[in-house]
């Protein structure tokens, strides 16, 4: 692996950043691959990564309709948490969770993960219940919590409306210092360029048209770059997992939103946590180049569009001053949109479909960044064993048929409201 010291970095810019190493392969695709994951995004370059690494399955690749991280994985808030409060989530986020503190490591790139602590507020004395039985439940499950009282919460975060006309009165919070955010882009390029290196192939500009099959069983995909076979097929594509199942026949029992979010201007160091608050469904953090990155709910209506609408930015804005007053005085440099998979119980599905060799990993809702090295660890093993590992037994498509939803209130990025 190349290592550039702070003169050739300073060389190369001069230079119009010419000559750099590739930081994965750009091949053609072979005619045929033991996996193929659908979805160049973290989960599936995490999955392809992990079977890579710890399986041994190196004749895989991964085929991406856009460029690497042109999907959700871009377009997200970037935070990291494990506060669930049932128990496949919690045994699940946690996993995860354990991953991002050693992910850079593991990948010997920066992934930027900062444990700067997720702080979700509660308005009253009903919410600080609930707030001490989930943070209990994490406890019990060997994860960090702590229950603040108004005063904690104001000496974390002074600037939240404490005034006696508050609009939602602040009771204290559910704290969990391990929380935190990393960088997004860099989360999709460390997963690539490790899975590169293992021999995975990253195809991008390969949009997949069709899947073939044979009976009940897969063969292969019909993309923009013709017919690629394969013994199985993994997909990862988030909003767009009903559109991908629908060609192999299959449907499923989620429906696709956008969500929102949004950037201010670089500010000041401000707020050193993440803040999430459930009555107005707004969460907040700073960047490390001083942004406040902020979100809040999906757009009502079924859409495959990574664009929202205004009514949206308004309702977000709104939320955020009630809560942040001081907010009214920045400028929103930029907003975009991701798409979302939302599942009828707020939890995700990964998991063996009813077509031999096909497998699912999708239904994130608003929290799949955060499972980002826990899912491809999961979903990996569960596609180079042909079962489910038992953090991800429970995580079945067929558990809405048969009645066993995880419904899950912390599966939005506020855990005190539905």
């Amino acid at each position: 692996m190349t290592r550039y010291s702070a003169f050739s970095l300073l060389r190369q810019t001069l230079r119009g950043h010419r000559g750099w190493d590739r930081a994965w392969r750009d091949p053609e695709p072979k005619r045929h691959y033991d996996v193929i994951i659908i979805g160049g995004g973290g989960h599936g370059l995490a999955s392809a990564y992990y079977l890579a690494k710890l399986h041994g399955v190196r004749n895989v690749a991964v085929v991406e309709k856009g460029y690497l991280g042109s999907g959700n994985t871009g377009r997200n808030t970037t935070i990291v948490r494990s506060n669930y409060l049932i128990e496949p989530n919690a045994h699940f986020y946690e996993h995860s969770l354990k991953l991002w503190e050693g992910l850079s490591e593991d990948l010997n790139y920066n992934v930027m993960f900062s444990q700067r602590g997720v702080l979700n507020l509660a308005h009253s004395d009903g919410q600080m219940d609930a707030a001490a039985r989930r943070g209990n439940a994490m406890r019990l499950n060997g994860i960090d919590a702590e229950l603040l009282d108004r005063e904690q919460v104001r000496v974390m975060v002074p600037h939240l409306d404490f005034s006696e006309h508050a609009r939602f009165p602040i009771f204290g919070g559910l704290y969990q210092p391990r929380g935190g955010t990393a960088r997004h882009d860099a989360v999709a390029w460390g997963f690539a360029r490790g899975a590169s290196a293992l021999g995975v192939d990253i195809i991008q500009n390969c949009e997949v048209k069709g899947i073939k099959r044979q009976g009940n069983r897969v063969l292969g995909v019909e993309t923009s770059r013709g017919f690629i076979g394969a013994g199985k097929i993994g997909m990862a594509v988030a909003g767009n997992s009903s559109h991908v199942a629908a060609m192999a026949g299959l449907k499923l029992p989620i429906e696709s939103h956008v969500l929102q979010a949004f950037v201010t201007e670089g500010l000041k160091p401000w707020i050193d946590t993440v803040v999430t608050y459930g009555v107005g469904h707004f969460y907040i953090s700073q960047s490390d180049k001083g942004g406040l990155v902020l979100g809040g709910d999906i757009d009502g209506y079924n859409s495959y569009a990574q664009k929202g609408n205004l009514a949206l930015i308004e309702h977000c804005m709104a939320a955020g001053m009630q809560i942040l007053p001081s907010l009214s005085r920045t400028r929103i440099l930029r907003h975009w949109g991701g798409v979302m998979d939302m599942s009828m119980d707020g939890s995700p599905i990964i998991a063996k479909t009813p077509i031999d060799n096909f497998y699912i990993n999708g239904g994130w809702c608003y929290g799949g960044f955060k499972a980002t090295p826990g899912s491809g660890w999961v979903f990996a093993h569960t596609i180079a064993h042909d079962k489910p590992h038992p953090i991800n037994a429970e995580f079945t498509l067929e558990r809405f048929a048969e009645g066993r939803a995880i419904d899950e209130k912390g599966g939005g990025p506020t855990p005190n409201v539905h």
